[in-house]
This record gives C-alpha cells, sequence and structure tokens, in this order.
C-alpha cells in the first residue's frame, strides 16, 4: 500500500472499546472455565492450573518486547498518513516473535520443575503442575505471533475482526479441552496436559485466522523471509517503547510472582483460594483493561496528528469513567463474593477467606486504573520509560516485600498480600497521573511527532 498523505481521523473511542471489552471478557471466561475444569479434577490440580498459568503469564511478559511497541508505532505511523511505514513494522514484529516465542516456550519446557520449584510450589501441587506447564510450551509460539498480528489488527482499528477470531480460538479451544482433559470415546483422559494441547491447536487457528485478515482487509502478506528476519530499522522503533514498557511489565509480574510464592508458602489451600479470587479479578478489571487499551489506540493516532490537547481530554475523560465503573463492578463482585466462589469450589474456609479478598478487591481497583489508562496514555505519547522507573521502588518494596511482610512475618495470610496488592497499585497510579496533569509526557510526545513528520509544527 502506497503511503498516505493525510491522517486518519482520530477513531472513536466507544467503537474501539466495546470489542476490547467483550474480548477480554472472552479470554478471561475462557480463563474462568479452565480454573474450573482443572477443579473439577481436585482442588490441587486447580492450584496446578493456576501455578503453571502464572509461570506462563511471567514469561508472556517477554513479548511485552515488542507488543508494548508496535501498536504505539503503528497507531503515531497512521496517525500521520504513514501507511507505508506501518506495515514494514507490522511485518517486522512477525520476525522478532519468531524468535521470542521460541525463546519462551523452550524456557517453559525445558525448565518448568525449576520455575515451579522457584515458586514454592507444594508437594501435592508439583507433579500436576510441572508436566502442565511443559505442555504449555508449543502453545506459547502461536500465542506470540497471534498477539502481535492482533495488535497491529487493533492499531488498524479493526477490533471487530480481532474479536471475531478471538471467539473462534476460545470457542475451539473449550471443545477440543472437553474430551481431551476427561477423555471421550477412545480419547484416554489427559487431565491439564489435555488443556494444553487443545489450546496450542486453537492457538493454530487463530494463525490461520489473522493470516487471512491480514491479507483481506490489511493488503499485508506475510513473506517466507519476514518470518524470521529482524530489521534493524522498524525494529529500533518498536523496541524504543517496547523495552521500557516489557521492563515495567516484567518488574511487576516478578513482584507479584514473589506474592505468588507468598501464598503458595501459606499452603494448598491458601494457593487455590488466590487461585479462583485471581479469576474472578480478572473480570473486575476487565472494563478498565479495555479503556487503557483503547485510550492506548486513540492517543497514538492523536500523537502521530499533533493534537496534544485532545489527547489530554481523552486521557481524563477516560479515566474519570473508568473510575466510577471498576468501583462498582468491584462492589458488586464482593457483594456476590460466597456465590460466584462456589463455581470454583465448596471448602467453607475457601469460601470465607476468598470473599474477604474480595473485598480488599474494592479498595485495589481505583489503584489499579490509574495504572491501566494512564501508563498505556504515556506509552502512546512516546513517555515509556518514566512508568518503569518511578515505580520500581513500589513494586519491589511494597508489592514483593510487603506480600512477605505482611503476608507471612506478621501473620496476616493472604489478607496482608492483597492488602500490598492495593497499596502497590494507588502508590504508582497516583505518582503516574501526578506525571500526565503535570504535562510532563509532553515533551516526548513532540519528539515522536517529530521523529514521523519533521518538516510539522506541533500543536502545544
Amino acid at each position: 500500500m502506497p503511503a498516505s498523505k493525510t491522517p486518519i481521523r482520530t477513531p472513536p473511542m466507544f467503537n474501539l472499546a466495546w470489542p476490547l471489552l467483550v474480548e477480554l471478557g472472552l479470554a478471561i471466561a475462557s480463563s474462568v472455565v479452565g480454573t474450573a475444569l482443572a477443579s473439577r479434577i481436585s482442588d490441587a490440580a486447580g492450584g496446578a492450573f493456576a501455578i503453571a498459568s502464572q509461570v506462563s503469564a511471567a514469561l508472556f511478559i517477554l513479548f511485552r518486547i515488542i507488543g508494548a511497541g508496535v501498536s504505539v508505532v503503528v497507531t503515531q505511523n497512521l496517525g500521520g498518513g504513514q501507511r507505508a511505514a506501518a506495515d514494514k513494522v507490522a511485518c517486522a514484529v512477525v520476525g522478532a516473535s519468531t524468535w521470542l516465542g521460541a525463546f519462551t516456550g523452550l524456557i517453559a519446557m525445558l525448565g518448568a520443575n525449576g520455575l515451579l520449584h522457584l515458586l514454592n510450589t507444594p508437594a501435592e501441587v508439583l507433579p500436576l503442575a510441572a508436566p502442565f506447564l511443559v505442555a504449555l510450551g508449543p502453545a506459547m509460539l502461536f500465542d506470540a505471533w497471534n498477539a502481535s498480528m492482533a495488535g497491529v489488527m487493533r492499531a488498524h482499528l479493526r477490533t471487530r475482526d480481532t474479536l471475531v477470531v478471538l471467539i473462534i480460538m476460545h470457542v475451539s479451544h473449550l471443545l477440543l479441552a472437553l474430551p481431551l482433559m476427561y477423555g471421550w470415546g477412545p480419547l484416554p483422559a489427559l487431565g491439564l496436559p489435555g488443556y494444553a494441547i487443545a489450546l496450542a491447536i486453537s492457538r493454530m487457528i487463530g494463525l490461520a485466522l489473522h493470516l487471512l485478515m491480514w491479507r483481506v482487509h490489511l493488503h499485508i502478506t506475510v513473506s517466507r523471509d519476514d518470518w524470521w528476519r529482524l530489521p534493524r530499522q522498524e525494529l529500533a522503533a518498536v523496541l524504543h517503547i517496547g523495552l521500557p514498557g516489557a521492563a515495567e511489565n516484567i518488574a511487576w509480574r516478578l513482584a507479584f510472582m514473589v506474592s505468588v510464592a507468598t501464598a503458595a508458602e501459606l499452603g494448598a489451600k491458601a494457593l487455590a483460594t488466590q487461585a479462583y479470587v485471581l479469576q474472578l479479578m480478572g473480570g473486575v478489571m476487565m472494563f478498565s483493561i479495555a479503556t487503557g487499551l483503547a485510550v492506548e489506540i486513540v492517543v497514538g493516532y492523536l500523537i502521530g496528528a499533533g493534537k496534544l490537547r485532545e489527547a489530554h481530554r481523552v486521557v481524563k475523560r477516560s479515566l474519570a469513567r473508568g473510575l466510577v465503573v471498576c468501583v462498582l463492578i468491584a462492589a458488586v463482585a464482593a457483594v456476590c463474593g460466597r456465590w460466584l466462589l462456589g463455581w470454583f469450589t465448596q471448602d467453607p474456609q475457601i469460601l470465607t477467606a476468598g470473599a474477604t479478598l474480595l473485598w480488599i478487591t474494592v479498595l485495589l481497583e481505583p489503584g489499579r486504573t490509574f495504572n491501566l489508562v494512564v501508563i498505556n496514555a504515556l506509552r502512546a505519547a512516546g513517555d515509556a520509560r518514566f512508568p518503569v522507573m518511578a515505580g520500581a521502588f513500589s513494586m519491589l518494596f511494597v508489592l514483593a516485600g510487603g506480600s512477605w511482610l505482611l503476608g507471612v512475618v506478621l501473620g496476616w495470610g493472604l489478607p496482608g498480600v492483597w492488602i500490598a496488592y492495593a497499596a502497590d497499585e494507588w502508590i504508582r497510579g497516583l505518582i503516574m497521573w501526578r506525571r500526565w496533569q503535570t504535562h510532563a509526557w509532553v515533551p516526548h510526545a513532540r519528539t515522536s511527532r517529530k521523529r514521523l513528520r519533521p518538516a510539522i509544527v506541533v500543536e502545544g
């Protein structure tokens, strides 16, 4: 496609947000169903599913090295009318995804036992979690490709198409998971590895659909060389945004894994409780996540077009709405806590402990909303390094250290871990908001704009 000389019209926030919200809801529902299917085997299997999934999610953070950058760089190029440059970036991230996905999958397959031991996985959980994590390894390569290609689709405002692909992936995954986990006819009951095999097959289907969508809707065809090439110029722009974004995500994930290890040290029941509540929290925060992703896309377009004042107004409006909605959703989840937890278990001790954690979530979620919305906006404006530098202290000492101090040393158990979560989210969230309100991001936005169109004088 030839480069366009006219900036693309700024996309409406609602048109972006609702497919993202449904997409996140489906992903979270799929995870909840997976946890429920595992818990039907036993609470130990439910804990194994949770802790192996946490390790997988931690490894997936490596994809943020390119994932956090590709959406911003593509949206800025499209907002500035540089379609050809956007297409080159899209093809460049395919090759980067190949290498990162293969590397991550190998870590999961070869280091499963070591990684699980680092998290203090209980003895009764480890024999179930290790083979499950090994089986998840091959799916990570396909997840890397799908995540990058979906990010490019969203940057082109094809959020409905990415939603269709996600629906097909999750439906095919669950249809395959049931017979593979529990056995059906000649198929043996494979348990948790059956879930992982179904996941890999569904991700293959997703990759085929994304390639079709790229060719039909974006007019981008991935060549044979694109699958492994690492073009320096295009990836440099992506890494400029992606490396700090990945560092922030990696730092948070490592700190969070300390809290997971703390829960594991409290025993198998505490680990299962944490697993079930985290699944419900995914549903609570999906509106804030969808808002943050939509804000990133819109702000990227506005920065590319030089409309900095409008970007500031978009972030303020979106944050205000996100705070109201997240508190309401968290409160409803807390009120219905025991009933919701009943989807996973009938253990009275787990139900009581989990309900307490959901009430703490009402305090936690507004702080998280600041982070999800404002950090994405800062990244889209080109101010990608500040969130990791400013948040490192809180993630290390408040999230990681606070989880261990309150949960184990002071003996508060899981409520102490959750209080550490809330304190960390609020500290980082307020720091990010001050950064945005004081317009410290504006010089970075001007630099990003000049990098795209050096001759244009941007709006102040």
